[in-house]
């Protein structure tokens, strides 16, 4: 059997046609899933007792068990999940000016390496199947009693390595009779999978692309980013720049600011250097320190030194404000704990 949250419209569509029924069903069952938030068949009181009984012969409500619940301060969640296979993925709850934001794990562990990142302390074991992106969302709604209106894919994992499943998770959370939450709201994070952001930029929907660059030389980010090795800066701004143009899109660069590694005043001028002419966004963030990590945040005085610089230079630039930083706000700390415990 398969989970229902692990189909699109268009797949319920040629469902019920292969089934003999009429397509407009599916219209109906995800209103009943998405909207109505029911559990069960049963509750779905305008479908035909025959067309449920052969729901029920091919699909399942599958869950989230939510293990760990941590609050911040500042209104932050975050949640440890345990998949139905055991695993173990986070989520966090934001709470912004313009409403709540969620923070979607698309895989279980990563191989990217990224030397400062707790996701990578535990490696890949599998991709999340669409619904398991589907029911992070959903219980974070249902749990938190709040209607989230923005998704950041960039929890635990590399998006842009789970291609598919993200994108079909994109188009349910997207449509207009289910979550109906706006494509200009979503955004996916990539380390720099050079093809698939080629392949991103056919993409039908407005979804928005963020790059985690944080680095603005090879010879910095091979130090601390492994993919720079296949995927040097070169190509990763050739991609960008095809992107933009195809699109009409701005791209979001993410730049987590490490001390004495990538936050001096050359660093920056270099950064400036690197994004010139491209019609990006730059999103400078200070680091969540890793236990098992030997990276340091940037000093205060040092992240605003760097900021000025780059507005200086026309560059558009925010500093992000923290969030959660009293609780497991790196990806992948909460999960990381859990794994010990059981070892």
């Amino acid at each position: 059997m398969e989970s229902i949250y692990e189909y699109s419209e268009e797949m319920f569509k040629q469902y019920f046609v292969e089934n003999g029924e009429k397509p407009f069903r599916s219209s109906q069952v995800i209103e009943w899933i998405y909207r109505h938030r029911v559990h069960d068949f049963d509750s779905m009181t305008n479908i035909k007792k025959e067309v449920l009984a052969k729901l029920k012969e091919q699909f399942y409500f599958s869950a989230l068990e939510c293990v760990t619940h941590q609050v911040s301060s500042d209104g932050t969640q975050k949640f440890l999940f345990r998949l139905e296979d055991g695993n173990w993925i986070e989520s966090v709850l934001m709470k912004n000016n313009y409403g709540y934001s969620i923070c979607v794990t698309t895989q279980v562990g990563c191989n990217m390496g990224c030397a400062f990142c707790a996701s990578g302390l535990k490696k890949k074991k599998r991709n999340l199947k669409t619904s398991e992106m589907v029911l992070q969302l959903l219980s974070v709604s249902e749990f938190a009693k709040i209607r989230i209106s923005h998704v950041v894919i960039m929890g635990i994992g590399e998006p842009f390595d789970n291609y598919d499943n993200v994108l079909r998770f994109i188009q349910i959370i997207n449509h207009p009779l289910g979550l109906e939450i706006g494509s200009r709201h979503i955004t996916v994070s990539t380390c720099g999978l050079v093809d698939k952001i080629y392949e991103y930029s056919e993409f039908p929907l407005q979804v928005n692309l963020a790059i985690s660059l944080h680095a603005p030389t090879n010879e910095i980010r091979n130090r601390i980013m492994p993919i720079n090795q296949k995927y040097p800066l070169e190509k990763i701004m050739e991609a960008v720049g095809y992107y933009i143009e195809k699109t009409n899109r701005r791209v979001t660069i993410e730049y987590i600011l490490l001390k004495d590694i990538n936050d001096g005043k050359d660093c920056a001028d270099k950064l400036c250097d690197l994004l010139h002419g491209y019609n990006v966004y730059v999103n400078l963030i200070p680091y969540n320190e890793v236990m098992e990590k030997p990276f340091k945040r940037s000093l205060k005085q040092t992240m605003v030194e760097f900021f000025d610089i780059l507005k200086k230079r026309k560059i558009n630039v925010q500093l992000r404000r923290e969030q959660g930083g009293d609780i497991d706000a790196a990806c992948g700390q909460l999960r990381s704990k859990q794994m010990k415990k059981e070892e």
